[in-house]
């Protein structure tokens, strides 16, 4: 993969792509929808990859001995800043400022094997990312896949994405309430609850974390352009509960919530039986669902289609999307990894993204 040099600074904050787990498929569709043009400004706007050039240039070698397509060329730049002005065709990789323990054996690691060292250079570029984009160097967020494993192996503390945001968020002064939000063109469902356990997940889910969702996700969908969305509530039991039958859950926790919502405008509906509550808002009678627990919601849009999925970040102070997918080691190193989702969630980050 050749280098060109430093491009200068100035023009418009770029999107910033971390590389994700270096062993798992991230590195390959970033290469793959570089190659594809998604990172080209006509396309999805300024943007740039925050991970490691000699990663990404093994994924290039990967791709380029499973088919006949074009050299990657690829720009170390130090800065966000120093994006305007590369030739059309670069992909522009900065790394982060600190760089952990282990960072230059990256490209030498096994494919497709949970390593500490791995982990730290996910958080490492995650960490950089946020900093970048709370000084205002960057536009928003788009997060490759990391592996929970490989990041507690790191010795972080976070079982995720959002969780670990959340924290970089209030570290650099800005407190943030977050909720996942999983979308596609179809559907979008946001969680009460994450990951955990799902006997955790139902003894977290109190009148509080549901109307504290349904107000995040009533300011979300403001800021993306609906002023007055239509917000399904998923009961939790079989039947939403079937009047208390299969559960107290709607009746003395989900309904009050609900109750409080609208008294505060939010055009809050439900709780409804979480079988056809998804199918009635894939088919416009809702704009959003708010969905208990992790599998809940976003099994219906994975089914949908996993390459169209989007996983955005709600209640950050700055914009943050991801694939819908994992790090999918039984294909890291194949060449076979399809880049959609990426390129899906490449284009929501614009559409949210400021200016």
């Amino acid at each position: 993969m050749a280098e060109t040099p430093t491009c200068r600074p100035g023009g418009p904050a770029p999107l910033l792509v971390t590389m994700g787990d270096a062993l798992g498929i991230g590195p390959e569709i970033i290469v793959r929808a570089a190659l594809q043009g998604a990172f080209a400004p006509q396309a999805q706007g300024p943007a740039a990859v925050l991970g490691s050039p000699a990663v990404l240039q093994r994924a290039a070698r990967v791709l380029r001995a499973r088919a006949d397509v074009p050299e990657l060329v690829i720009a170390r730049i130090e800065h966000p800043d120093d994006l305007p002005g590369l030739p059309p065709g670069v992909l522009a990789v900065l790394e982060p400022e600190v760089r952990p323990t282990g960072w230059d054996a990256l490209a030498e690691l096994p494919w497709g094997r949970v390593d500490a060292r791995a982990g730290a250079a996910a958080a490492a570029c995650i960490r950089q990312a946020v900093a970048w984009t709370m000084a205002g160097a960057a536009a928003g967020l788009v997060t490759a896949p990391i592996h929970k494993e490989a990041l507690a192996a790191a010795g972080e503390p976070y079982p995720g994405h959002t969780e670990m945001l959340a924290a970089e968020s209030a570290r650099h002064g800005l407190p943030a309430e977050v909720r996942m939000m999983l979308a596609n063109e179809e559907l979008r469902t946001v969680l009460v609850t994450v990951h955990c356990a799902l006997r955790e997940a139902i003894e977290r889910i109190d009148a509080a974390a549901v109307l504290s969702t349904l107000r995040i996700a009533q300011s979300a969908a403001r800021a993306w352009g609906q002023a007055a969305p239509r917000i399904a509530v998923a009961g939790l039991n079989p039947h939403a509960g079937e009047g208390g039958l299969f559960g107290r859950e709607e009746i003395e926790v989900i309904a009050p919530a609900i109750a409080a919502a609208r008294a505060e405008g939010i055009d809050a509906r439900g709780p409804f039986a979480p079988d056809t509550v998804f199918m009635r808002a894939r088919r416009g009678e809702f704009d959003l669902v708010i969905a208990m627990y992790h599998d809940q919601g976003l099994i219906p849009v994975k089914y949908l289609g996993v390459e169209q999925g989007v996983n955005v970040t709600l209640g950050l102070p700055f914009v943050r999307t991801s694939p819908d997918h994992g790090t999918a080691f039984d294909l890291a190193g194949s060449g076979r990894a399809d880049a959609a989702s990426l390129q899906a969630a490449l284009r929501m980050a614009r559409r949210l993204a400021p200016g």
